[in-house]
C-alpha cells in the first residue's frame, strides 16, 4: 500500500501484523496506531494457524502484504504464539521480520522461552487503555523511527 505525499513522493505504509484473538486488544491497538505519526496498515490474524497462512500468503491471504513487524500474543487458539514464533524464526523467508511478543503473561518461563525462540522483544500488555495505547505507540516509534530495518523483508 502506498500513499502519494504533497511533493509527489510515494511513501509505503508500514505493514503490521497483529496476531491476537481478543477483539478488545485489537481495537485498542487500532486506536493507538491511528494516533501515531506514521502511516500504517494493521492486519489481524485471530489465531496461530491464520497467522502462518497470512505470513506464507496461502489460501485467502495469497495477496497479503509482507509485514514489517509482527505483534504476537502467546495465548492463541489453534496454534499458540510460542509455536508460531518457532515457525517464523526457522523459516528462511520470515525469520528477519521483527516479532514483538505482546501478551498478558508475566511468567519468567514465557519470557525466557520467547527469547530462546528469537523474539525481538517481550512486552506485557497493560490493562489500562492509556497505558496500552502508549505501549503500542512506543513500539511503533521504536521499530519504525529508531531502528534501521532491512528494506527487503
Amino acid at each position: 500500500m502506498t500513499l502519494e505525499g504533497t511533493l509527489g513522493v510515494k511513501a509505503r505504509a508500514v505493514e503490521i501484523l497483529m496476531v491476537e484473538d481478543n477483539p478488545g486488544d485489537v481495537r485498542l491497538a487500532q486506536e493507538a496506531l491511528k494516533e501515531g505519526r506514521l502511516w500504517n496498515h494493521l492486519a489481524v490474524a485471530r489465531d496461530g494457524v491464520e497467522a502462518l497462512e497470512y505470513l506464507r500468503r496461502s489460501g485467502p491471504f495469497a495477496t497479503a502484504a509482507s509485514p514489517d513487524l509482527i505483534l504476537l500474543d502467546l495465548n492463541l487458539p489453534k496454534k499458540d504464539g510460542r509455536e508460531v514464533l518457532a515457525e517464523i524464526k526457522t523459516d528462511e523467508r520470515l525469520r528477519l521480520i521483527p516479532v514483538v511478543i505482546l501478551t498478558t503473561s508475566r511468567a519468567e518461563e514465557d519470557i525466557l522461552k520467547s527469547y530462546k525462540l528469537h523474539a525481538n522483544c517481550y512486552i506485557t500488555k497493560p490493562v489500562d487503555f492509556q497505558q496500552f495505547a502508549s505501549v503500542v505507540r512506543s513500539i511503533e516509534d521504536f521499530w519504525f523511527t529508531v531502528v534501521k530495518l532491512p528494506s527487503a523483508l
